[in-house]
């Protein structure tokens, strides 16, 4: 066995004998569960469930992290596992670090005046993996959130804490290879669009319960709450209903300026994707478009939507 790899095995133990200890305890939220919040969040996602709203409101499932933040304060409660656990991926040259993605279970509905209580774990720290950004570990903690003592839902968060990669000097006579578009996070929640767009087609969330459309997926109705759904497929047409030029920063795998819209369906949903087919700088609201499958390289394919000029 060589040094290295002695060292990185004795590193993933190290990193081994953090899975499972707290990284909080009892903690409490700042603030009850209470009306302004939900509707400073309400307005900021541009939700208007009337369930979120009168003398039986809920708050909005996806503010569950929300009344566990501790703001610039921070929370009691917090325990010094989590810090040490980045003090040693720090010492071992992983000292960049990015969110990856987060998953929420839900238990119960939050109204407003319940105590919201929780405690944090963490869940697991991967093997040493390699990404573009460079080497390093996953990170995944556990948040189990209670509301007056029973379990109302439970919010796994991801980090990469990661040694970023080298950027080496390209020599003039090798061009470097074409960078990639960013991929997709697919889960369980989604998982149905892209086999859809897979297909060719574009799958619109259905409730069975009272048949309202929802874009993007969700795991329930924000109409009725109702966790049963199926899928209509969109018929492909749509207009602008809003859109950006992005000129700034440039990002590896695009072509700045490039026209970026918030397309309403004739289904009556809306969907973010890029505008095709006319200059960047001819895009307006109201633009007819038409639907169509990009493939981005050998192993994704995006939904699109071509200009209609008039």
């Amino acid at each position: 066995m060589t040094h290295a790899s002695a060292e990185e095995d004795r590193l993933r133990t190290l990193l081994k004998e953090f899975e499972g200890r707290p990284a909080a305890t009892g903690g409490r939220a700042k603030d009850e569960v209470n009306e302004p919040m939900i509707r400073h969040w309400c307005e900021a996602m541009g939700d208007t469930n009337p369930a979120y709203t009168g003398p039986d409101a809920i708050a909005p499932p996806t503010m569950l992290q929300a009344w566990t933040m501790g703001g610039l304060s921070g929370h009691t409660g917090r325990s010094s596992a989590y810090d040490e656990l980045l003090a040693l991926l720090d010492g071992a040259g992983c000292t960049s670090v990015v969110a990856t993605d987060c998953e929420q279970e839900y238990a119960r509905p939050l109204r407003p005046g319940d105590t919201v209580t929780f405690d944090a774990v963490i869940e697991s720290v991967s093997p040493r993996k390699t990404t573009k950004l460079g080497t390093g570990y996953f990170v995944t903690t556990r948040m189990d959130v209670h509301a007056e003592g029973e379990l109302a839902g439970t919010h796994r968060f991801r980090i990469l804490k990661y040694a970023p990669a080298a950027v080496g000097k390209v020599r003039a006579a090798e061009p470097a290879p074409k960078a990639r578009r960013p991929r997709p996070v697919i889960n369980r929640d989604n998982q149905g669009f892209w086999d859809g767009v897979r297909a060719h087609k574009l799958l619109i969330q259905r409730c069975t319960a009272c048949r309202t459309l929802r874009f993007p997926w969700l795991p329930g109705c924000n109409a009725c709450a109702s966790p049963d759904w199926d899928t209509v497929e969109a018929n492909g047409a749509g207009t602008v209903f809003s859109y950006v030029v992005m000129h700034h920063p440039p990002f590896p795998a695009f072509d700045p300026p490039y026209a970026v819209a918030l397309v309403e369906l004739a289904e009556g949903v809306r969907v973010i994707g890029n505008i095709t087919g006319v200059p960047y700088d001819k895009v307006r609201i109201g633009l007819p478009v038409r639907l169509e499958f990009l493939r981005v390289d050998d192993s994704l394919e995006l939904p699109v939507f071509r200009g209609e000029a008039g």
